[in-house]
């Protein structure tokens, strides 16, 4: 079968049957057409039998040596082919897995940045100050991905169906269409009420999204970043140093550091969505800073 078509089939399979999130399919089609199109520039066949582990490895060298991927980077498409001669060999689109004894390098493992509890207070306290004409939604969002660890196409994709001011909950849909019912932290509840006083009755519809640009219509998570940015800016926080991501690891992070003794890995675990306690175990790095401090704080006469 050709490399192309089965390209497609996966895709529609992530989405369809996996119901694979659009940025993760995004990544994924980039990362298929990256290597078709080194299999053709390379003047290589793109029959499914006819692909090799060699091709594979003049890939990931053509990717390091001439784009200068980082290994991050090499790791999610080495692991989308991966994946892609899974499905392959599941469907009998091919008898032998091309990607077979490729290895993903090693990539350095970073701290996560994140807010201080003091920069936090900076930031909400500009958000409770502000008076423009979207200052109330701005605090909700913002304050929203603080108090709850949301990811950002999380945030906008909100309806207010998922909301449940009664019950103080949040029903969040994340990767895969995988749900999780979140309680309310009591400092969005006021702001929420606000907020509904200004939306007319057609945008407080249950299958609405809760915010809106400028121009009125369903908020991106581009036009997010973009607001994040200018927001961090005027409330005289360094917006080199924060993206959006950063407000969920700062969510994490406090959790851990001030509440340690009544939440759990597997807790945060559930609050933030991950399918593995791999990936949440990287916030265990608030201990390791305790202790630095502490060893650091020890002097010498």
């Amino acid at each position: 079968m050709n490399y192309v078509q089965a390209s497609d089939d996966f895709l529609f399979y992530l989405e369809i049957e996996k119901n694979y999130s659009v940025n993760t399919l995004n990544s994924y089609a980039f990362d298929l057409k990256l290597f078709g199109e080194f299999l053709e520039e390379n003047h290589r066949s793109l029959n499914l039998d006819d692909i090799t582990s060699s091709s594979v490895r003049r890939f990931v060298q053509d990717q390091v040596i001439n784009h200068n991927i980082k290994p991050r980077t090499l790791q999610r498409r080495i692991s989308c082919l991966k994946s892609f001669c899974q499905y392959c060999l599941k469907e009998n689109l091919m008898q032998l897995d091309f990607t077979a004894g490729i290895v993903s390098p090693k990539a350095d493992k970073k701290l996560p940045k994140y807010m201080t509890i003091q920069e936090l207070a900076k930031l909400f306290t500009y958000l409770e100050k502000d008076s423009g004409p979207f200052a109330l939604r701005n605090e909700l969002m913002f304050k929203l991905l603080a108090t709850t660890g949301m990811r950002r196409q999380e945030l906008v994709d909100l309806t207010w169906e998922q909301i449940d001011l009664d019950n103080q909950t949040i029903l969040v849909r994340g990767k895969g269409k995988k749900e999780r019912l979140l309680p309310l932290h009591p400092i969005v509840l006021p702001v929420f009420e606000k907020y509904k006083q200004t939306l007319t009755e057609q945008q407080n519809h249950y299958s609405e999204p809760i915010f809106y640009n400028k121009n009125y219509k369903m908020l991106g998570s581009g036009g997010l970043h973009k607001i994040f940015k200018e927001t961090l800016d005027r409330a005289g926080l360094p917006s080199h140093r924060f993206t959006l991501h950063h407000l969920r690891h700062t969510f994490a992070t406090l959790m851990l550091q001030n509440n340690k003794d009544k939440v759990d890995l597997r807790t945060l675990q559930e609050l933030l969505g991950h399918e593995s306690l791999a990936t949440t175990s990287m916030y265990t790095h608030v201990d390791f800073e305790q202790k630095k401090k502490a060893i650091n704080s020890f002097l010498f006469d």
